[in-house]
């Protein structure tokens, strides 16, 4: 029995730090199924709706709204109580007309950032790697667990503006210097930045990025950079732009 309930439940005490509940209240929390993203990068879709939101006073109402399809993630419904959502996912509760794409805070949590009408039929997805496959196409490898072929100009570290739910490439976000970043990782995640300089190692060592706000100039990995756009951001970000 203990071995069933390793698989299929999570102790509150191993659970991610970023998630919003009290290690020691219960022994037991949801696990997130096997999806899109990991269990230390994402959150179950029941304590989203309970514990974030707040729209259900406990587990088993949050599993019938659930299960009544009211919560849409990236424009699909999604019934599974478990679902692990993540970053730069859009969440939508049709009948409170409100929506939400999830961002990292300051502290490296996932937070819901509210987010207006005109901005929920698209997500923003990094190019975590791509492959050439046969006929020279080239298959793009997101962030969020999606594969794409295409025949574009797409490089690892750019990002693609998807359109949801049909999952179609609608624009281009390279990355190069001048673009506006998200950091995503390290003592700087949460911050936004433009990425002033590129740094290319010869080595096993990973390439960094000189980056500068308005009070600083700091430097972090290339992988913890996700671009937001050239001139400014296409996405509200948490306190503007």
């Amino acid at each position: 029995m203990a071995k069933m309930g390793s698989r299929k439940h999570l102790k509150r005490f191993k659970s991610p730090e970023h998630w919003p509940i009290h290690p020691k209240e219960f022994t037991w929390t949801v696990k997130p199924s096997p999806g899109p993203h990991s269990i230390e990068g994402s959150l179950p879709l029941l304590i989203i709706v309970r514990d974030i939101l707040k729209i259900a006073d406990n587990a088993r109402e949050a599993r019938i709204i659930i299960n009544n399809g009211e919560i849409l993630v990236d424009g699909r419904t999604r019934k599974d109580f478990k679902f692990p959502v993540g970053f730069m996912d859009v969440i939508q509760i049709p009948k409170a007309e409100k929506a939400y794409r999830v961002l990292p805070d300051e502290r490296g949590r996932l937070i819901l950032h509210p987010i207006e009408k005109e901005n929920i039929d698209f997500k923003l997805c990094k190019i975590e790697d791509k492959t050439t496959i046969k006929g020279g196409k080239t298959q793009l490898n997101l962030h969020d667990g999606r594969n794409f072929i295409t025949d574009g100009d797409y490089k690892t570290g750019d990002v693609v503006v998807l359109k949801v739910p049909e999952q179609e490439i609608k624009d281009h976000i390279k990355f190069e210097s001048g673009t506006i970043g998200l950091i995503t990782g390290g003592k700087h995640i949460g911050e936004k930045g433009t990425v002033k300089e590129i740094n290319i190692t010869r080595s096993s060592m990973p390439n960094t990025v000189l980056m500068e706000t308005a009070e600083k100039t700091f430097q972090t990995l290339q992988d913890y950079v996700f671009v937001l756009g050239k001139d400014k951001p296409v996405i509200t970000l948490p306190g503007g732009n």
